[in-house]
């Protein structure tokens, strides 16, 4: 099993839920993150004063899935979450070695 963890722009949420659920996607979990990468923040003004936003706001979605459904998820999410702009987000890949469903006591790929 692996976990796929997405960190994209807030807009492109529902285009990235649809995308999964579209390759069979049944959860996942979702988060308000904040974070900069290479565009390091931008320069706003408020009342005239010019202040430095360093952290963006960001979506972070993790999703446990099969090691056979891991491409189809990248491919996914990069499709949906794309701009083009700088920004756009970044995927991770991590290995899982168990998953336990609390309710059922389920373990492995049974219990997601």
């Amino acid at each position: 099993m692996k976990k796929v963890e997405a960190i994209i722009k807030p807009f492109k949420l529902e285009e990235v839920k649809d995308a999964l659920a579209g390759v069979g996607i049944e959860g996942m979990t979702v988060s308000e993150v904040k974070g900069f990468g290479r565009q390091k923040g931008h320069k706003e003004i408020y009342r005239g004063a010019e202040y430095v936003v360093d952290f963006l706001p960001k979506i972070k979605i993790e999703i446990v899935v099969d090691d056979d459904k891991v491409e189809a998820v990248l491919n996914a999410v990069q499709q949906s979450a794309q701009t083009g702009k700088i920004g756009d987000g970044k995927l991770f890949v991590y290995n899982v070695e168990e998953a336990v469903r609390i309710r059922t006591g389920e373990r492995g790929s049974d219990a997601i």
